[in-house]
């Protein structure tokens, strides 16, 4: 599934906000799963809810960038 995701996105980096240069996509990218990963860890105890925060956490983010 993510790499699915992941050759959505490298499909259609240009069509969104992602654009504006490879360096921005990258760090903004980045920051997004630092974030997911970082909920990830926060929830660790209750697998199920790690889970998805970290998910929606993850697609939200990328989605903000990819529109903004």
């Amino acid at each position: 599934m993510r790499l699915a995701w992941v050759s959505w996105l490298l499909r259609h980096f240009t069509e969104y906000g992602y654009s504006q240069g490879l360096l921005r996509a990258a760090i903004g990218t980045s920051a997004v799963l630092v974030t997911s990963a970082l909920v990830w860890f926060t929830l660790h105890r209750n697998r199920p809810a790690a889970v998805t925060a970290a998910g929606l956490t993850s697609a939200l983010g990328i989605g903000w960038l990819a529109f903004h």
